[in-house]
């Protein structure tokens, strides 16, 4: 018999989360059909001795909502093996909605995602106004990896209660109505869920709360009972969590009237470095008592890179630095590197009422350097405090040096999540919990401060192999959690499983050699637009229904990738009459 392809040798991850095992893997027509000992030849085939062979990761929390309309990359998460992403989340996205509030909701999307308005006016094609609309538009484009769309709480509040829904008004019973039946529409139409935001970091670009802040609990479980009338799809929700068993007993409520999936974003924050302890424990209580419910944890620290290049850097709300700020990047770095500028700018202070400019930017305790190899676990050696202290300068003098490196491209970190105690030992214990699921990589969005599309690379080098301060964790823990429960999460029973009968999304990884490199900056967006990219080292292929769209990390040119309508269901039964 000959197959389409097939894979030779590889220590198969199956996503069971069971032994690794060595074996081959069979392909023909998109679909596995033989995995252990294959017969037959492949049309082509991949030798996948010493490497390992593992499902198509599943990124349930991205932003790809705009960059979806414009191209069918799916860059940087499918460069890191991700095969199926879940944009719409936090509460954003761009439908439905009605011509007169296209530019409200760009602004609410650069505000929130660090998208940049001129890069969302040019890119978004506009050509739908329902939700289902916006399927449609998404539905004529072929991708390097599998989509599925949210329906976005914000932008569903604004169509129905136009100003009243932006500025945060209380909605009222024929409001909720009205937005319940929308949620049933574009849930039938193929929305995989809804999701909204309960956050104060989620504002406008014009520094405006999101609309969805102060939503009523009413309003809340009358769209929950929205997608409860469809029959399916899940809720994903952002909170604050000010009050945190308030919070959780609400959340907890909303499932229980309308039966559906909720997963919340987990966190550690500095204010409160145990604080995640009580919302994980109350969403376990409710998983052990037959509730589904999970928080969305993250493998290593929610942090913003700060560059010269960047969007922020140490300098941002210096007034002398201001005065070079939009000047051409090559410019601004010969004057940074000019001894009299220098000078000017290092006896410069911050002149801004933004508290994350003001006091964030100058945690020189806090901010790393990010160099190569790439370490999302840093020791306090190498944060600028530390470093100015060994050359004798202040930190302000040490961030600007390091910054000027690379030709003007050396970039800092300063993570403010997961890493209150300078150390990832709270995301390892999250990461281990039955209540979570790998999330918050927040792919495509964030475009100028935060990379981490390359979540499920750092879950394969640092957490299995590299980490060197705390336990690791086992590679079938990590395939299991990133392939079939986030694909089982949403529905996906087609995929995250490397068994006849499912969908033949794999990778083959040299995990021995795999190597996440420094982020870097790519001016490939509309209108020029920047971003960050992050790409890897080691991934041999990925393979999207049975195609390989990336060799050797590189895209093939092939995207049999699409929009994902509702729930999938394995043909394992046809596979077994075979």
């Amino acid at each position: 018999m000959t197959h389409d392809l097939v894979l030779r040798g590889g220590t198969i991850i199956d996503g069971t989360g069971g032994e690794s095992f060595e074996g081959d893997v069979a392909i023909t027509n998109g679909v596995i059909t033989e995995v252990g000992s294959v017969g037959g030849k492949g049309v082509e085939e991949i030798d996948a001795r010493g490497q390992v062979v593992t499902p198509g990761f599943v990124d349930i929390h991205t932003h790809y909502d705009g960059q979806a309309t414009w191209t069918g990359a799916i860059s940087p998460s499918s460069l890191h093996g991700v095969t199926t992403v879940v944009m719409g989340n936090c509460g954003v996205g761009f439908a439905p909605c009605r011509p007169d509030d296209h530019d409200r909701l760009i602004r609410l999307m650069e505000g929130v995602e660090d998208i940049p308005f001129p890069v969302l006016a040019e890119g978004l094609p506009w050509n739908w106004e329902s939700f289902p609309d916006y399927l449609d538009s998404l539905s004529s484009t072929h991708f390097d990896a599998d989509i599925c769309a949210q329906l976005p709480h914000a932008a569903l509040r604004v169509f129905v209660m136009g100003d009243r829904g932006a500025n945060r008004e209380p909605a009222t019973p024929e409001d909720i109505q009205q937005m319940r039946a929308l949620t049933t529409e574009a849930i039938r139409a193929g929305a995989i869920g809804f999701s909204t935001s309960r956050t104060l970091n989620h504002r406008t670009s014009d520094g405006q709360p999101t609309p969805t802040l102060t939503a009523s609990e009413d309003e809340l479980a009358g769209i929950a009972q929205g997608v409860a009338d469809a029959g399916r799809g899940v809720l994903q929700f952002v909170s604050d969590f000010d009050d945190p068993e308030k919070e959780a007993a609400m959340l907890r409520r909303i499932v229980e009237t309308s039966g559906r999936p909720l997963s919340v974003s987990l966190a550690q924050a500095d204010v409160a470095p145990n604080g995640w302890r009580r919302l994980l424990s109350a969403i376990e209580q409710a998983v052990e008592d037959g509730l589904p419910m999970r928080a969305q944890v993250a493998p290593r620290p929610v942090g913003v890179l700060l560059g010269f290049e960047l969007t922020l850097n140490p300098f941002s709300a210096h007034p002398t630095y201001r005065e070079i700020s939009n000047l051409p990047f090559e410019d601004r770095i010969a004057l940074l590197r000019d001894p009299d500028f220098r000078e000017r700018l290092l006896s410069d202070e911050p002149d801004t009422d933004n508290p994350f400019l003001k006091a964030m930017l100058r945690s020189f305790g806090k901010i790393f350097q990010l160099d190569a190899p790439v370490n999302y676990e840093p020791t306090a050696d190498r944060t600028l405090e530390a470093i100015a202290a060994r050359r004798g300068v202040s930190p302000e003098q040490a961030a600007l040096d390091l910054m000027l490196e690379r030709e003007g491209r050396g970039m800092l970190y300063l993570p403010f999540l997961n890493y209150a105690g300078g150390s990832l030992d709270p995301s390892h214990d999250m990461m281990l919990s039955p209540a979570t699921l790998p999330g918050l990589s927040d792919g495509g969005a964030h475009v100028g401060m935060i990379c981490d599309g390359s979540f499920t690379t750092t879950m394969l080098t640092h957490w299995v192999r590299d980490r060197t301060r705390g336990p690791r964790i086992p590679i079938e823990h990590i395939v299991q959690r990133q392939a079939r429960a986030t694909a089982e999460w949403i529905g996906l029973n087609d995929r995250g499983l490397i068994a006849p009968g499912y969908r033949a999304d794999l990778n083959v990884i040299d995990t021995a050699n795999l190597t996440l490199h420094l982020p870097e900056v790519t001016y490939d967006l509309p209108a020029g637009g920047r971003r960050l990219m992050q790409r890897a080292t080691g991934y041999t292929a990925t393979i999207l229904k049975g195609q390989i769209t990336h060799r050797n990390g590189d895209p093939t040119g092939a995207r049999p990738g699409r929009l994902v309508r509702g729930p999938q269901q394995a043909n394992i039964s046809a596979m077994a009459a075979e």
